[in-house]
């Protein structure tokens, strides 16, 4: 492609706007519908043709907080392809409608954090970002999955938000008496506006039991790499074992900041790879050793599993009972779950559904967006 010459590419862009929105909200921003309706109008207004438009009007409209804003530029970066100098995200542009014109940045000279591509249209991109969103793990390409570790490694799911007994300021609740007094003194005796507290919210604990078993194979690398932004997206530590002939707690392997080293660390220590699975057996060990003393009580339970049980399928039933009265939800994903025509008739899968509260989908990165949307209690839009 020549330098300088404009190239329009037809893209979906209501379709790549909402699948950005969508991996925003897996990484922790909260961008409503709201606020995607007001990233469309802004481009809608602008009509860019840059990189750093779309960049700029994105994080003017969906980040609500100083926190969203590295969350943001790390999913941007991922979305839309590549990252600047010192992990700075790359600037993108989509434009807004039914199709989207993209320019090359032609002879402009290029800051040093840019690292635009050359005559990669940044519409193109996000298009197949959105199209890999909905790609089975199973099916995927190398370089595909090179792209998919880079959008799972943006990801921060965190748990159901609970009410504490401590309060902190809040603008609706009961008067706070002491902050109003000190207000008014604060004022010379004037009066002034009744300042109020509420009970603080903190996120649930997560657990993840990531099943590593032979049928899983395909699947395991991003379950772990889900497992591992969990472990790192909250305030409240998120606890991760692996499943197969063994139990293994590999949380402290994935408190490595990087994932490829974490992963690395898991693989060193877990000893069951690709092995066969005893689901109920080891579901016990997990309650006797950890859930039953305080970690599983009160938390959000995720298994990672398709539900393939080599023994006997009444222990697990009678566990995954256990396991219900012990947390807050129980979750099972499960990537088989996709399948045209799938029914959960594993002796295994079978067993456990009485005393799962949310039986979703694993097998894409779309799925675990879901997934994680439901971990925190809330609708996936």
């Amino acid at each position: 492609m020549s330098r300088g010459v404009n190239t329009r590419e037809a893209v979906d862009a209501p379709a790549v706007l909402v699948g950005f929105a969508r991996a925003l909200r897996a990484a922790g921003v909260d961008a409503g519908p709201d606020r995607v309706q007001a990233l469309i109008g802004a481009l809608d207004v602008l009509r860019p043709g840059t990189r750093s438009d779309v960049y700029w009007s994105g994080r003017l409209t969906l980040c609500g907080s100083r926190d969203d804003l590295e969350r943001y530029d790390r999913v941007f970066a991922a979305y839309f392809g590549g990252a600047g100098a010192g992990g700075r995200a790359v600037r993108a542009a989509p434009a807004p409608r039914l199709r989207v014109a993209v320019r090359d940045a032609g002879p402009a000279p290029r800051t040093g954090g840019e690292g635009e591509r050359d005559g990669v249209p940044a519409a193109v991109l996000a298009s197949s970002a959105e199209v890999l969103r909905h790609r089975d793990f199973a099916g995927l390409t190398e370089a595909e999955r090179v792209q998919l570790r880079r959008l799972l490694a943006a990801f921060a799911p965190r748990g159901e938000p609970r009410r504490t007994a401590r309060l902190r300021p809040a603008r609706r609740g009961a008067v706070d008496p002491r902050r109003t007094v000190r207000e008014m003194l604060r004022r010379g005796g004037e009066p002034a506006p009744p300042l109020r507290r509420a009970r603080a919210e903190r996120p649930r604990r997560v657990v993840l039991l990531v099943d590593v078993s032979g049928s899983m194979a395909a699947y395991a690398d991003a379950l772990l790499r889900f497992a591992h932004a969990a472990a790192h997206g909250g305030r409240v530590r998120t606890e991760v074992f692996t499943v197969g002939t063994r139990l293994t707690r590999v949380t402290r392997e994935l408190a490595h900041r990087d994932p490829d080293a974490a992963l690395a660390a898991v693989a060193a220590a877990v000893p069951d790879w690709r092995g066969g699975t005893r689901l109920g057996e080891l579901l016990r060990d997990f309650l006797d050793r950890w859930g039953q003393r305080g970690m599983a009580r009160g938390a959000v339970v995720v298994v990672l599993s398709d539900g393939w049980e080599r023994g006997d399928p009444k222990p697990l039933a009678a566990q995954m009972r256990r396991l219900h009265r012990l947390a807050h939800r129980v979750i099972w994903a499960n990537p088989r779950k996709a399948r045209p025509g799938y029914a959960p008739l594993a002796a295994g899968m079978a067993a456990a559904l009485p005393s799962v509260d949310a039986f979703v989908e694993g097998h894409s990165l779309a799925a675990l967006e879901r997934l994680a949307a439901v971990v925190r209690g809330a609708d996936h839009a």
